[in-house]
């Protein structure tokens, strides 16, 4: 191309940004609002044979959101190593001095290295094929992945990490994942991360780059945390110049996005300080979620529109759903179903988010019929009508990442004999016909099944009603006592429930709740 063409090719890339901006100044979203999945680093290599490995089957993996309320598809390829053949970074299956992955992870080391040889680049083939089905691609980077750091010869974790033991976040710790993150006060961790950014925006032409700073949350010396938030501002400013760069030369806007902590001040305690990324323009998509041990049914969505001020109307501002939910940080896990992800959708755009942003949500497989209730998730999508119009269930769960001396709200487990208060957000009251149930989960104890419990609902008293048929469902429960609440006493937003035991042997233990609200017939 010469000059002329150059500086017309130039201009016309800043004209189409300034037009992005000037939609953002006027208030409006700049990008359709809908569902966005996020897709791992290994989960498509995990779940397809080799005879899935051409052309028809990267297309099939994208056809599938097809036509569904699937609006956005974002494409991890990295965690501590790339899932393709990169220029700056080691891939998965360029060992070095790491151990050969054994059992169902050698299937993740082998297809990404058999596409590579076939010469097809899932990433590239992917993001044609979702602009072919009218499905928005980015990329989602992982910024301090530390997928089992307990082990160092695991074959996931990249030769940076292993020479420089003095780069993470604890120098040489022999304890916990979080002591062995990468620590981004340190400039040689930083550029080293910024490489793989400049790669992404080079290789491959997708609408947005998402910077997952949650992947996995903690990035500075342990009381470092403040001074870090000045730090990864200006990564992120370097960030958005990049994408500005690449989108002038590609001729459209290449949007940057940013997954923080649920609780904005839990973001900024962690050197996060999304706020200010929102208001320098540094952000178009902003997702606070949780990390990953439980979904956080306590986004608190109202005041991150609250701090951001009007930089909140030119961004979208999704909440992020995990796939996990627990009740309290030791409580084993169940997965979200349905009903609870309906729930946490309807309170979530109640409370201001614009979009719902699934995480660990991936497809069962290529075949269809695995999994009935992700077709209906993918197909049907999270929309208000859609999260209202039939049962969902609004679930006691904690904010899973916070800076030391902020509380995490856990709640559970209770005593009912001290008596026991939850503050439930529900979004949208139940309305005239509907139903509103409370779930009492109790543990496995002596004289728990003698056990009465009362309980009140702002104030007002519920009726109780037989016990669930399935206490399985619910983790750690083998009674799951359940009352109706007077519909006139539910309300808009937050409801406070107040469990108190009337009767039965003490010691008992309440280890779930919820609210259960059905829309009327």
């Amino acid at each position: 191309m010469n000059a002329i063409g150059e500086t017309a090719f130039t201009v016309f890339g800043v004209l189409i940004l300034a037009m992005s901006a000037g939609r953002a100044a006027a208030g409006q979203a700049p990008e359709p609002l809908g569902l966005v999945i996020n897709e791992d680093n290994s989960h498509f290599y995990f779940t397809r044979k080799p005879d899935d490995l051409n052309l028809d089957g990267l297309n099939a993996f994208v056809d599938q959101y097809a036509d569904t309320q699937v609006t956005h598809f974002f494409l991890c390829p990295n965690a501590m190593r790339t899932s393709y053949k990169s220029a700056v970074w080691d891939a998965i299956w360029e060992l070095g001095s790491q151990a050969m992955p054994g059992g169902s992870a050698k299937a993740w080391f082998d297809n990404a290295r058999i596409l590579h040889e076939r010469g097809l680049d899932p990433y590239a083939v992917w993001i044609a094929r979702c602009r072919e089905k009218g499905i928005s691609p980015w990329l989602s980077m992982r910024m301090n992945d530390v997928h089992d750091v307990s082990n160092t010869t695991s074959f996931m974790h990249s030769t940076f990490w292993v020479d420089h033991p003095d780069y993470w976040r604890v120098p040489g710790s022999t304890g916990s994942w979080v002591d062995r993150a990468f620590d981004y006060g340190i400039p040689e961790v930083r550029e080293h991360h910024m490489r793989l950014v400049r790669e992404l925006l080079e290789r491959y032409d997708a609408d947005g780059l998402e910077l997952d700073w949650m992947r996995f949350g903690y990035h500075f010396k342990p009381g470092a945390e403040k001074e870090g938030c000045a730090i990864l501002t200006d990564f992120m400013r370097q960030a958005r110049a990049l994408t500005q760069e690449w989108a002038a030369k590609r001729g459209h806007p290449i949007k940057l996005g940013a997954r923080v902590p649920a609780h904005p001040d839990a973001a900024a305690g962690l050197g996060m300080d999304a706020v200010t990324w929102v208001q320098e323009g540094l952000v178009d998509m902003l997702v606070p979620t949780p990390f990953w041990t439980t979904s956080d049914f306590d986004i608190p969505m109202e005041l991150w529109r609250e701090r951001l001020g009007d930089g909140a109307d030119g961004i979208v501002l999704a909440a992020g759903l995990e796939y996990n939910l627990r009740a309290y940080p030791s409580a084993a896990t169940t997965p979200n179903d349905l009903a609870s992800m309906r729930g946490f959708a309807a309170a979530s755009l109640h409370r201001g988010a614009d979009q719902i942003y699934l995480f660990n949500h991936m497809d069962p497989g290529p075949d269809p019929d695995a999994s009935p209730d992700y077709r209906t998730l993918v197909e049907e999508g999270l929309g208000m009508e859609v999260a209202t119009g039939a049962p969902r269930r609004h679930v006691v769960t904690f904010h899973d990442t916070v800076p030391p001396g902020m509380s995490n709200g856990v709640a559970l487990p209770a005593d009912p004999q001290q008596g026991a208060s939850f503050h439930i957000y529900v979004g949208p009251a139940p309305e005239p016909g509907g139903r509103a149930l409370f779930v009492a989960g109790l543990a496995k104890k002596d004289g728990v099944a003698d056990v009465a419990l009362e309980v009140l609902v702002n104030g007002t008293a519920c009726t109780p009603i037989a016990d669930g048929e399935n206490p399985g469902q619910y983790p750690g429960v083998v009674r799951a006592v359940r009352f109706e609440c007077p519909l006139e006493a539910m309300k808009d937003g937050y409801n406070d429930a107040a469990v108190t035991q009337a009767s039965g042997p003490a010691g008992q233990g309440i280890v779930w709740a919820e609210f259960e609200i059905h829309p009327a017939p």
